[in-house]
This record gives structure tokens, sequence and C-alpha cells, in this order.
């Protein structure tokens, strides 16, 4: 069970549409508030909207975490890391969506509709929900990032 109960953003195109609804189930069911900014249906959407929307809200403090689909998640991936303070996290295996907590502190899970099948997807998002980010010589990177983050908006 994860240790937060802290409501999660999630959203996706139309490709993820069905993968985005079971992966909203599996939160609800455990608990946790989920605020789905879409997309709504399998209508052809450009990915970007919603990654933009996802994305924004994290890097304004809004949200701690969300989670974003679409077919591969390579372009929801990219969309998302163009935002200060985003670590969004392409992950496609269980060892990937824990050491993307452990040592990264990613706050945006970003999963391929396309490339995982739904069990998988859920056992992904139980994953990254139950690890703890270990902190040390992780925290020293991550500030790295912040000051690229600073740098840019500067």
């Amino acid at each position: 069970m994860p240790e937060k109960r802290t409501p999660i953003i999630i959203g996706c195109d139309h490709a993820a549409y069905d993968l985005k609804e079971k992966v909203k189930l599996f939160l609800i069911e455990i608990g946790i508030d989920v605020e789905d900014v879409g997309c709504h249906n399998e209508g052809s959407v450009d990915y970007p909207d919603f990654g933009i929307k996802v994305a924004s809200m994290v890097s304004a403090g809004k949200f701690e975490r969300g989670i974003l689909m679409c077919g591969t998640g390579i372009g929801m991936s990219m969309v998302a890391n163009k935002f200060p303070h985003v670590r969004a996290a392409l992950c496609t295996d269980l060892f990937s969506s824990i050491m993307s907590k452990r040592h990264n502190n990613s706050n945006i899970l970003v999963l391929g509709a396309r490339v995982i099948g739904d069990i998988l997807a859920v056992e992904i998002v139980k994953a990254w929900l139950e690890t703890p980010f270990e902190g040390g010589r992780h925290q020293r990177r991550l500030d790295k990032f912040d000051r690229i983050d600073t740098a840019i908006t500067d």
C-alpha cells in the first residue's frame, strides 16, 4: 500500500485512454484522490495539451505528483521535462519505476500504453507510489537540477 495519500493529477492522449481509466480506478480503490485532466475518450487529441496540463500543475506545486500516458510515453516525457522542477520518468518495468523514485525522486510517472499492458502498468504505479526517495547523495544531484531550472527562468 502506498505510504502517501496525496492527490495525483493524471492525463493521457487518445492512445492511452483505456489504460488511464484502469490506472485511475486502481488509484481510487487504494484511496488516492485523482484529478483527471483528460483526455476523456478515444477521439484523436494532441498529447502535448495533456502533458502541459499535468506538468504545469506539478511544476507550480499544485500537485506533488502526476501520471502521464500516451502511446509510447516518449512524447509525454519530452513535454513534461520542459517544466521547471519536474522530474518525469518513463518507466516500462518495475526496476525503472523503483529507481526513478529511490534515486531521482521522480514526481511524474510516464507510461506507454502501447508498450506495456494494464496489469504491468498498475504494478509499475504501485511500485512508484510505495518507493521512498533515499535522499543523501541523490539529493545533491537533484539540487543541480534545481540550479538548471533557476538559471533558465532568470
